[in-house]
């Protein structure tokens, strides 16, 4: 190669440096756009009201004559046949059986701590550890409200450190006690009367030993029939007497699993249809519980609308209530964030697709975006799955031709607006 030729290869290697530096320099401080990245939107979309709880409840009542001793606890399942209550004809025979109950429960107590297996295999490190952790418990689920359940960790506690004063002092010794406990049962137990009547439950059904009035209100059966207006007047503590001339209350079955929430909404945002699926948080209940929407109505605006949601599982904490404050929550939305103000419509052929399988071309003004390729701007179409005044959310899985995750959006320029 001559001296001519390399000068000459030079010389255009150097203005193709050039050309390439200034077509650089131009894009990055003269383009008529500006681009926003196609991130990920995720989210829950919650809407919060005052709840009324509808059950088919059955009022069971007695002839208000002597004591009623309650069997089972609010929300226990019944059986056909089950106890529900004794009735004594004074306080004396339920206080009786309140000791003889408690004497029951001290004996068992004891009787645990003077297994030998407990005291020969127990060591104080191990009890001492089991005591820690027991009181954590207890405190735990006292915070949470659940006393039934504080009530045995705190008896389990009581074990645990009555284990630990055996095991680490010959001297202790609860044999006296136990004998004196048995002792005690069985002069108590010979003061126990039958009682004169006893209250069985005729189905299978959950038992509640209140009543609020709205038993023959609310129901199944009349639930569309519920009123904004009648909603609104309904409290938790009842404001509905029952009818003193029937007898007095002993409480109430509830006949079904299924029970309804019922409530005025602002469904513009959560956008539910009937037959969906949701969750609900209830003010009563730590969990959440998943519901089907039975029926939407407007009730006068559109920010208003009367709800109707399904539930199969029923609670303790929720049967003490009739209405409290309930929020629904749609199934989170994931998508493509799309800000508003690079939205823009283009008329496009578009394929569609039948039942049958047939696709057919139509033409259709297309809303979607334009995004950076390269350095050319392209429109993309979108599919949206939710939307509120500064941006929309896009399918993330809506196919080809649409925005992608990631893609340079752009949301202002020239060539944004199709030009």
């Amino acid at each position: 190669m001559n001296e001519i030729t390399t000068r000459i290869l030079k010389i255009l290697l150097l203005v193709f440096a050039v050309v390439l530096a200034s077509t650089i320099f131009y894009h990055l401080f003269y383009t008529n756009y500006e681009t926003e990245n196609a991130s990920l939107y995720e989210d829950s979309v919650v809407s919060t009201f005052q709840g009324v709880y509808v059950r088919n409840e059955t009022v069971r009542r007695y002839n208000g004559n002597g004591a009623v001793r309650y069997c089972v606890d609010d929300g226990a399942k019944l059986g056909v046949g089950s106890v529900i209550a004794e009735v004594y004809s004074n306080e004396e025979q339920i206080d009786l059986r309140r000791r003889i109950a408690e004497k029951e429960d001290e004996l068992s107590m004891l009787s645990r701590i003077e297994n030998p297996g407990t005291s020969e295999n127990a060591q104080p490190a191990n009890i001492a550890a089991l005591i820690d952790e027991q009181f954590k418990s207890m405190i735990r689920l006292r915070e949470h409200g659940d006393l039934s359940g504080a009530c045995a960790a705190r008896q389990n506690l009581t074990v645990l450190m009555s284990t630990y004063d055996k095991i680490t002092d010959s001297s202790v010794d609860f044999h006296d006690r136990i004998v004196a406990l048995e002792d005690e049962i069985t002069r108590l137990s010979r003061q126990k009367t039958s009682p004169d009547e006893i209250i069985r439950a005729s189905g299978s059904a959950y038992f509640v030993s209140h009543t609020d009035g709205y038993e023959s209100v609310l129901t199944e059966d009349n639930v569309a029939d519920l009123t904004p207006e009648l909603l609104s007047e309904i409290t938790d503590d009842g404001n509905l007497p029952g009818n003193p001339e029937n007898g007095m209350v002993i409480g109430k079955l509830i006949d079904d699993y299924a029970w309804y929430i019922v409530g005025v909404f602002d469904n513009t945002q959560l956008r539910l249809s009937e037959d969906d699926t949701v969750t609900v948080k209830l003010e009563s209940f730590p969990s959440d519980l998943r519901v089907r929407v039975v029926s939407l109505i407007s009730a006068g605006d559109v920010t208003r609308t009367k709800g109707v949601f399904r539930c199969d599982q029923l609670t303790k904490e929720v049967v003490q209530h009739r209405t409290e404050r309930v929020e629904v929550l749609r199934d989170r939305v994931k998508g493509i964030r799309i800000p508003r103000s690079a939205i823009r419509f283009k008329t496009m052929d578009v394929e569609t697709e039948d039942e049958e399988g047939n696709v057919t071309t139509v033409t259709e003004n297309c809303r979607g975006v334009y995004v950076l390729v390269g350095e050319r701007p392209e429109f993309r179409r979108i599919d949206v799955i939710f939307e509120d005044e500064n941006f929309c959310v896009s399918s993330l899985d809506a196919g080809s031709g649409f925005v992608a995750l990631y893609d340079d959006i752009i949301v202002k320029g020239v060539m944004a607006d199709g030009e």
